[in-house]
This record gives structure tokens, sequence and C-alpha cells, in this order.
């Protein structure tokens, strides 16, 4: 950056993020937008990362890093305060004594377009059609994605392509599905997305890729008519693709700008182990019908309307 020239403050970065990713989007159970820091302070240096985990803020404190930005929110929920002996609190506290400030784009940056489950599929090789719970007037942003790879592959092989393209993880990537199974469209949703299992078997897809998938509405959606295959990953490496959208976007707003994305792994998982009986492998599941798709409230994230 120019000596010479003063640089932007935190105004110019919360305006540039709220753009790409407008409030309005967010579900109203949600807490976007900025957490702590002085609107008016100048930036230098930024830190992209899912997760405002006390390890990131370590990163960000040490790295000289003027706002933080990430994808969950620190405080979701609502507090009646922030004491320093607490883990939030204490996260609160050390970023504002570093004069390190906290940005979080959510729902918003997953109903936005491009957002989260946009770069998700960019990551994939899956080109983008249309949004999987379309909204607004004429259903162009939304959460999740429903698109198509450039050419039919078998279904063991598009889980490989999927491992491929996320950082790894310590339990991986699941699939559950006829490995021989042809995959050409694909629905696709960052962070937990069982809720949006019919929504996926509607739009008529191959395979749905998403994370934190449950045993049971894992098990009734393969035995339902149509069923698309499942790809269950990591929630945190669903979203983290996100993290250079947003990079880019700051970027291309401020620049001059330092904008980092964070490596730190924020998985709350930190050892997998394969089992070592022997099962039969499972028959194909019955066919049976359909249920209405779910409500709004419990899609993103695995929330519920507090």
């Amino acid at each position: 950056m120019d000596p010479s020239v003063a640089p932007p403050d935190v105004a110019a970065a919360v305006a540039a993020l709220e753009t790409a990713y407008p409030p309005g989007l967010a579900q109203d159970w949600d807490a976007v937008g900025l957490v702590c820091g002085d609107p008016d302070e100048p930036v230098t240096r930024v830190l992209v990362a899912v997760d405002p985990t006390a390890a990131v803020v370590d990163d960000a404190i040490a790295d000289g890093v003027d706002l933080l930005v990430t994808h969950h929110p620190l405080l979701l929920r609502g507090v009646h305060g922030v004491p320093a002996d607490q883990p939030k609190g204490s996260v609160v506290h050390r970023l504002v004594r570093a004069g390190c400030a906290l940005f979080a784009a959510h729902t918003n940056a997953d109903a936005a377009a491009p957002g989260v489950s946009d770069a998700l599929a960019d990551a994939l090789g899956v080109v983008v059609e249309r949004p999987l719970a379309p909204e607004g007037p004429d259903g162009s942003v939304g959460i999740g994605r429903i698109g198509h790879l450039e050419a039919t592959e078998p279904f063991g092989a598009f889980v490989e392509r999927v491992a491929a393209a996320l950082p790894a993880t310590a339990w991986g990537v699941r699939g559950a599905g006829d490995p021989e199974r042809p995959i050409r469209r694909v629905a696709l949703s960052g962070g937990a997305g069982d809720s949006m299992l019919g929504l996926a078997r509607d739009a008529g897809v191959d395979a749905y890729v998403t994370a934190d998938l449950r045993h049971h509405p894992a098990d009734e959606h393969l035995q339902r008519a149509g069923a698309p295959a499942l790809v269950d990953v990591a929630h945190w490496a669903s979203e983290h693709p996100w993290c250079a959208q947003a990079a880019d976007v700051l970027r291309r707003a401020l620049p001059g700008v330092t904008v980092s994305v964070s490596t730190r792994r924020t998985d709350p998982w930190t050892l997998g182990a394969a089992g070592s009986g022997v099962a039969e492998r499972a028959a194909p599941p019955a066919s049976t019908t359909t249920t209405a798709p779910p409500t709004m409230h419990d899609v993103i994230e695995g929330a519920t309307q507090p």
C-alpha cells in the first residue's frame, strides 16, 4: 500500500462485504455483521476464516490483522454479557485489546449469489444452474445450488472428486449409493443440509453433497423413489471454499490491503479410525413415497428458530 495514501477503514470493508452478502438475506434468527471493532479504524491486513475460534484469533493477533472476517458468528444466540473468563467473552476482549475488528457473514453469505454454495460448486467442478431453495422475486438467490458436471462419471469417482477438492479432515468424505451409479446433475449445500434432503429429491439430481448428515434422515432419504446418492463432508470443509471468495471481494474493493485466508483447520474432530470388522454390503433400499419439503427454519447450519 502506498504510504502516502490513507488506508481504508473498517467501515469500507464492511460496506464491501455487505454489498456482496446483503444482511437482508440473513435468516431472522441469525446474527451477522460487525461483532466488535471501531468502524473508523484503518485496515491494512484482513484474515478470512470459517470460525472465530481462539486459535484463529491467536493467528490474527500474531499477524497484526486489523479485521477478522468469519462465516460463523461468534455470538449467534442472545447473550447478557461477555466476561473475559468465559470462552466467547475472552475472544471479544482479546480482539478489542489487539485492535482487531470481527465481522460475520453467515446465512446472508449462504443465500447470496455468488455465495457459500457457489464457492463449493466451483471447488467441485459443478456448473451452477440455480439455487436449491430459491428466494426473492426472481429466485436468483437462496440456499444451496443445483448444477451439473461437464461429463458424467461414476458415483465412486465423484466421491473421490469431492475428497480431492476439499481440505482434508479427520473423518474425510462419506458416500451413500451405488459406486457405479452415473452422476451428472448435482445438488449441494454448504453446511448442515439434511433438512434439504426433500428438496434435493424433488430436484431430480443424481447426487447431493452437504455436511452433517444424520443417520435416520439419510436412511429414510435413501429408501425413497428417485433419491439421489449422498455425499457427506465435514461442515468446516464444505464452507472453507467461501473464504477465498470473500477474500476476493475484499481485494477488489480495497486494493492495497493484504487479505489472507486462514489455513487453520477448525473442524472440531481431530481423529478418525476405520473399523476392522467385516460387514455385509447393504441391499439397495426399498422405495416408498415422498414427503413434503421442509420449512426453511432449520435449513441453514442445522439451526432452529430461537
